[in-house]
């Protein structure tokens, strides 16, 4: 009985297994829907198609076009993987497209590409009143806003010209003769996938390469490939800055650090100057307390004047430190913004980034300070109750000389 128990499940077994067998070696194609997205394995390259393996014995083509560069040359191999959208059954295979073309489709696929958003490849003839005429697979001429070219309205339209360039239809009526195309939304959903990679990649604090895409009065917008954000002009150099025209320009390339990254608001802050060196680094040797240096008066306020050295580097004049002995009411008596004074090093406070200065003819046995001393005592105050400035001193001598 034992026996014979035994012997029915190892038959029972084997006629399972053969089932089993049986159905995998039975062919199912892939059904796939006009539009459907695909990832394939390329398997084989031949004169006009490109082969890929979609998996459960199915096999679809792409025309050959579509992976030839400027210069003819195919920029695919075996082996590569590439995704594609599936348009319909051809000759026994099914036929896919990476992007619709003149060679692969012509005019029967436009409505699929339009509600299943596969991208089309136009060529940009003219500029036409409100954009651009864009003539697509077909031979069909669509048009092209001037708010669909490219992610960032360019006033320079010329550009765009004469160029191969991706679209999607985002309007088909008429039953074709009508259709909109966007360029823009392309370079979105572009755009998205890189930005998806770049959350996973960039950690604030690192360095980065991106180029100005706009400037503000308060700071420049950047592009980083794949996400856009803000350098505040306070970021943009050591030094003050009043004008960001100045220092940037449009399409410029510049290499960042990145202060902030905030995914779910979609706000993101750079750096420009703290991918510089730091001028306050080595402000011991190149500014020793003690050492005299030319400087440029960059503000005045009541308690003293603040002198640039370099951009970046400044340093405060205490009212004190202006009068050469003689009380002064306020440092515009004796300064002026944008003048030119020699100064020197009094202090020097590197975690506090500050240094105190004072004005460098300091030696009581100097011409200047003998000239400016006897400036003071002999012309006294003005009709604006100042003593007049350092300017005034040296106008006064050039005009004896």
């Amino acid at each position: 009985m034992g026996q014979n128990n035994k012997d029915f499940m190892s038959e029972n077994t084997s006629e399972e297994s053969f089932e089993e067998l049986l159905n995998q070696s039975i062919f199912k194609p892939i059904r796939f829907n006009p539009g459907e997205k695909v990832d394939g394995v390329i398997t084989h390259i031949a004169k006009e198609w490109v082969f890929i393996d979609l998996g459960g014995k199915s096999e679809g083509c792409i025309a050959i076009d579509e992976f030839l560069d400027d210069d003819g040359n195919i920029t695919v191999k075996d082996g590569d993987t590439t995704s594609a959208y599936f348009l319909s059954p051809k000759n026994n295979n099914m036929l896919f497209t990476t992007r619709l073309t003149s060679g692969s489709a012509g005019d029967q696929f436009l409505e699929e590409a339009y509600h299943n958003r596969i991208p089309i490849e136009g060529f940009v003839e003219k500029e036409i009143k409100g954009g651009f005429q864009v003539k697509i697979p077909g031979n069909i001429h669509a048009f092209c806003p001037y708010s669909q070219m490219g992610l960032h309205r360019n006033e320079n339209t010329d550009q765009y010209l004469g160029q191969h360039l991706t679209f999607h239809i985002i309007e088909y009526g008429e039953k074709g003769r009508n259709i909109v195309v966007s360029n823009r939304a392309v370079l979105e959903e572009e755009r998205q996938k890189q930005k998806e990679t770049l959350r996973e990649s960039l950690k604030e604090g690192m360095s980065i390469s991106g180029h100005i895409t706009s400037i503000r009065k308060f700071g420049a917008f950047v592009d980083v490939g794949g996400i856009e954000g803000l350098i505040p002009i306070s970021e943009i150099s050591w030094g003050r800055v009043k004008d960001i025209n100045h220092s940037l320009s449009v399409s410029q390339k510049v290499d960042l650090v990145i202060k902030k990254l905030d995914w779910e608001n979609n706000k993101f802050s750079f750096s420009l100057k703290e991918a510089l060196p730091d001028p306050w680094e080595a402000i011991g040797v190149k500014y020793p307390e003690g050492s005299s240096h030319t400087g440029r008066v960059e503000r005045i306020v009541p308690f003293g004047a603040f002198v640039t050295l370099e951009p970046g580097i400044d340093g405060l004049m205490h009212i004190s430190e202006l009068g050469k002995g003689n009380r002064i009411k306020h440092p515009r008596e004796v300064l002026e913004v944008n003048q030119t004074v020699e100064v020197k090093i009094l202090k020097v406070d590197q975690e506090g980034k500050r240094l105190s200065l004072a004005m460098g003819s300091d030696d009581p046995d100097s011409e200047e300070y003998d000239d400016y001393s006897e400036h003071i005592a002999t012309n006294g105050s003005k009709s604006s109750g100042s003593f007049g400035t350092l300017g005034d001193l040296l106008r006064d001598k050039m005009k004896k000389k």
